[in-house]
């Protein structure tokens, strides 16, 4: 692809980023955001809504990220909640990835089999002084279940006997040092690649190498990277959380100063992706699990709504269920639905929107749903700071610190 250098500097870049719903493309002096049309493959779209702008650069100058697949699901299978499961967790979460469930191998045995294919199997526990910890009966489990990839990260002596054992599995460093510290680097590593993997395998994102010649990485990975640079751009406060409510998921970035439980890892921010919390693709998911909050139907009410909305297809309706979507992962945050990890949410200073909520819901919107949870859930009136990223200017953070152009 040839582009022209009387337009473009030489280190001018072009950064795009595909949604399940939206796409960007951003220039040093524009950002461009169009609703995808789903009848096209996402290449020629891009082209026909973006065309003279991708033109103008050439292929080493273009730099994508994805969120459409809709992310990894992930068994963990472990031997204590308290070490080997919450850590395997934490970088399971903070790689991109969404954990279906988890299970205590002691305990393997009383556990259902998945019905739904997971993409990767995680096997964790004890540190590499330990060993003969895991017997046949995670042999016997792993057997009956429908899985893509299996790694293990436990003790360096199980593993290395379970490899001759069990299909597909990659051995890798233990994540727990003897001194119970999480060791995050090679497990985060290959989930991420697992992640792109997968982005890079769909269909529609193969196209895409048409018109760059770099690596195409996962948006909440992209937006991970910009969280420290934030203030700089933003009136945002630590502690935060920011939350990327999109079509198909709904990523939260938060600062570590909100998590109770001390784990030592490299980051000062970890990311949690609720798979199916999202307004389009997830619409029914989403839904079903506002079906399931007692406090959804006073939130529907409080918005001058009833459940009927549901049945709607609307441009109110969508603006219902991304307010829906607000208040839901904020459950999920706290003590009343806690999902995996809880936020001390009346530490939170700043609460950040960014992804397609921005498009629907102006500032009063957000802040009327967040007043609500406060009051409801957490009996306070506490009113953390609202900033909408309605440009999407977090995400060109992220990207041009060289989290994709490098």
């Amino acid at each position: 692809m040839s582009g022209s250098s009387e337009t473009n500097s030489a280190n001018d870049k072009l950064l795009i980023d595909i949604g399940s719903t939206y796409f960007k493309v951003s220039t040093s002096g524009s950002i461009e955001q169009h609703f995808r049309d789903f009848n096209k493959r996402i290449l020629d779209d891009l082209l026909h809504k973006s065309g003279e702008t991708v033109q103008r650069f050439n292929a080493k100058d273009i730099h994508i990220c994805s969120s459409a697949n809709g992310g990894l699901s992930t068994l963990i299978i472990g031997l204590t909640q308290s070490y080997s499961l919450k850590y395997a967790t934490n970088i399971a979460y903070n790689s991109g990835i969404n954990v279906i469930d988890s299970l205590i191998f002691q305990n393997i045995e009383d556990y259902s089999i998945p019905s739904d294919l997971i993409d990767v199997v995680i096997i964790v526990g004890g540190i590499d002084s330990n060993s003969g910890l895991f017997d046949d009966r995670l042999n016997q489990y792993l057997a009956k279940l429908n899985y893509s990839n299996a790694v293990y990260v436990g003790n360096a002596q199980d593993g290395a006997k379970m490899a001759s054992t069990v299909k597909r599995l990659v051995v890798l460093p233990n994540i727990i040092d003897d001194r119970l510290h999480i060791v995050e680097k090679h497990l985060k590593d290959y989930l991420t690649n697992l992640y792109q993997q997968d982005i890079e395998g769909k269909e529609d994102i193969k196209h895409l190498y048409e018109i760059t010649d770099n690596q195409i990485f996962s948006t909440p990975f992209v937006v991970n990277k910009s969280l420290p640079l934030i203030n700089a751009s933003f009136s945002v406060t630590d502690p935060f959380i920011l939350l990327d409510i999109g079509g198909a998921t709904t990523d939260v970035h938060y600062s570590k100063d909100l998590v109770t439980d001390n784990i030592v890892t490299e980051q000062g921010h970890d990311r949690i992706v609720f798979k199916k919390l999202g307004v389009y693709k997830s619409r029914q998911s989403l839904i079903f699990t506002a079906e399931q909050n007692e406090y959804a139907y006073e939130l529907l009410m409080h918005l001058k709504v009833t459940e009927n909305i549901y049945e709607e297809h609307s441009d109110k309706a969508t603006k219902i269920l991304m307010q829906l979507a607000i208040f839901l992962v904020l459950c999920k945050m706290s003590h009343y639905r806690p999902a995996y990890v809880t936020l001390k949410l009346l530490a939170m200073n700043s609460i950040v929107f960014t992804g397609g909520i921005t498009k629907v819901l102006n500032t009063e919107d957000v802040e009327d749903v967040v007043a609500f949870f406060y009051r409801k859930i957490l009996n306070s009136d506490h009113k953390p700071r609202t900033v909408l990223d309605t440009n999407y200017d977090i995400w060109t953070l992220g990207a041009k610190d060289h989290a994709i152009c490098q």
